[in-house]
């Protein structure tokens, strides 16, 4: 009988009797395969396209590391698409630079739901071999000075000096998803900003926009549910 593999590793399962003389060989791709599961580190350039993992039958191989830090300079939407059927967890960095500051970077199956990365944070992401969903996030804080549509855990330095007022859209909310936005320049008052609702979801309990005007102010959006959508959790001025 042929050897069988393991669902998420694919380690080799040698059936009884076969393979003599080679089980050295057999044990020892095992223990690389699990040192690779445990410690494994990659980099990954997306910057030409979306990117899918390999899940090798009894051998190493790329979709078996841990960390992966993605880089490259995004000319569009990219895909960081891992192996389907494999229960893992995963720590994705994003390491990446954007030619435009709306293009996104997802890690996902090819199949299911992903998790769409905010610029510059590293998450811990675990994948039921369909769905991939966070564990933890780790943020970094990022400027903008042009329209943007946010992502949910991001934080961003908000600058309307350096060239003119713009429009922060907020992305559809979940539940707990959180949202920092802050006046970097101490120029609210003069360029304001605007957080666009989305239109399908509500600031405060209001479908209007929410335009912050006053000099370095800071404010931390929640997003409570349906009926109150974003609210407030911190809103500061200097």
């Amino acid at each position: 009988m042929a050897s069988t593999y393991t669902t998420n590793l694919q380690l080799e399962k040698v059936t009884t009797g076969e393979k003599a003389g080679l089980w050295g060989t057999v044990t020892n791709t095992n223990l690389e395969i699990l040192e690779q599961a445990s410690s494994g580190y990659l980099a990954v350039d997306v910057a030409s396209g979306d990117v899918t993992l390999d899940l090798d039958n009894g051998s190493t191989s790329n979709g078996k590391n841990l960390f992966f830090k993605l880089t490259g300079t995004l000319a569009g939407n990219r895909q960081f698409i891992m192996p389907t059927t494999a229960e893992r967890i995963y720590i994705v960095k994003d390491a990446t630079t954007r030619s435009s500051s709306n293009y996104t970077l997802t890690v996902k199956t090819a199949s299911g739901t992903g998790y769409t990365m905010p610029v510059a944070t590293t998450a811990l992401l675990y994948s039921d071999g369909t769905n991939t969903a966070l564990g933890m996030l780790q943020k970094s804080y990022v400027t903008h000075t042009a329209a943007y549509t946010a992502v949910a855990g991001d934080q961003i330095f908000c600058d309307t000096k350096t060239t003119n007022a713009f429009t922060v859209t907020l992305p559809a909310g979940a539940v707990n998803d959180e949202i920092t936005l802050i006046d970097s320049q101490n120029y609210f008052g003069s360029n304001n900003l605007t957080i666009d609702s989305n239109g399908s979801e509500k600031i405060n309990s209001s479908a209007s926009n929410l335009v912050l005007s006053t000099n370095g102010q800071a404010i931390t959006l929640v997003y409570a549910n349906a009926t109150v959508g974003w609210i407030y959790k911190t809103n500061s001025a200097s």
